[in-house]
């Protein structure tokens, strides 16, 4: 269940609770669903209780006991339980985030896309800065990938910029006085072509648009003090995996991982017996990050902000490195139900790194 999916799930809850008379308030266009907070536990976290408090005319508290039972009995929740003066912290069923792994599979490099064209048209217009072109070429992609039509241009253009980056736009020179400048990200302090196209745009698209970017060979050293060299290393790893895994006589089978006692997991599949898997953090984290991604890139688009794209593919990236490690058989271990779930689970990550850098323009290689 990705967050967009439980965020729709908790506005079910508040309509069920309306429809039976349990709350009487006006059902709101969207529940925010984040990441527990301090104090907090689950896989996320949602204040729709504190939000209904008042037109409800109840505390918040109260809200969110009388949510909890439409919530725990919603398909693809495991439990929910309720902190601070109202927050419902929400547990995925193990199960439906096996589920997302095959979903993320099965979709590649276009999850988290929307499904079609979605009425809107949307024009960027950009100064004859070459971070703003970026930034607005950047912006569109992540904006068709949700389903706009974007068209970019601006006031003026350098050819130098294609051949060095890449980047390109469908118009260059004056526009009419009803459509200003609307992406004026701060400029780069230095020229960024000599660092390369992958390097070049991660440079100028990494940080935000208030942000200052810096310009030097920092981006191009092959270490972890590098994020770009981080995403990208996770994943030519992830392509490794699914090589060596294949010269070993196995492949990735999606499963589902569930808890089952303390430091050990089910990996089940379809047909196949069941077998036991570390339960480790990063797993469950991992989980929590891909199914953020469609969120991700909502927020990116509707903000015109590629910059939360680029840092959330470090998140995933820094959560995937120590998995990545413990997905193949060791020594004399045979390949089990379980290191196909975990091949399943690395691959799902390639997925998402790779089409996160395609849309930063940014070249996902298989080897590195």
């Amino acid at each position: 269940m990705t967050p967009v999916e439980l965020s729709r799930t908790v506005l079910h809850a508040v309509r069920r609770a309306v429809d039976t008379g349990e709350l009487s308030v006006a059902v709101p266009a969207r529940a925010v669903v984040t990441r527990p907070g301090p104090g907090g536990c689950g896989d996320y976290a949602t204040g729709i209780a504190l939000q209904l408090a008042r037109s409800a005319g109840q505390p918040p508290l109260r809200v969110a006991e009388v949510l909890r039972p439409h919530l725990v009995g919603a398909d693809g929740i495991a439990d929910v339980v309720l902190t601070g003066p109202g927050f419902l912290n929400i547990s995925l069923d193990r199960a439906a985030q096996g589920g997302l792994v095959a979903e993320i599979l099965r979709r590649g490099h276009r999850y988290g896309y929307a499904d079609g064209p979605d009425g809107r048209i949307v024009q960027l217009h950009c100064p004859h800065d070459l971070r703003a072109v970026v930034v607005a070429e950047v912006a569109a992609r992540v904006l068709r990938s949700q389903g706009a039509l974007v068209r970019v241009t601006a006031e003026a253009f350098d050819p130098a910029w294609t051949t060095a980056l890449g980047v390109r736009v469908d118009a260059a020179g004056p526009a009419p006085a009803e459509l200003p400048v609307n992406v004026r990200p701060v400029p780069a302090p230095a020229d960024p072509l000599p660092l390369g196209r992958d390097a070049g745009r991660w440079a100028l698209l990494h940080p935000a648009a208030h942000d200052r970017p810096r310009i030097g060979e920092e981006h191009l050293v092959q270490r972890e003090s590098n994020p770009l060299f981080r995403v990208r290393y996770a994943h030519a790893r992830t392509r490794a995996l699914t090589r060596n895994a294949a010269d070993l006589g196995f492949a990735a089978e999606p499963g589902t991982v569930t808890v089952a006692g303390p430091g050990t997991a089910t990996a089940t599949e379809p047909g196949i017996a069941t077998a036991t898997a570390t339960a480790t953090v990063a797993e469950q984290d991992i989980l929590t990050r891909l199914a953020d991604h469609p969120r991700v890139l909502a927020a990116a688009a509707a903000h015109r902000a590629p910059d939360r794209l680029a840092r959330h593919l470090v998140v995933v990236a820094d959560a995937a490195l120590p998995f990545l490690l413990t997905v193949l058989p060791r020594g004399g271990e045979k390949p089990s139900a379980a290191h196909r779930a975990r091949l399943a689970l690395a691959e799902a990550v390639g997925a998402v790194l790779a089409g996160g850098l395609s849309l930063l323009g940014i070249d996902a290689p298989d080897h590195l």
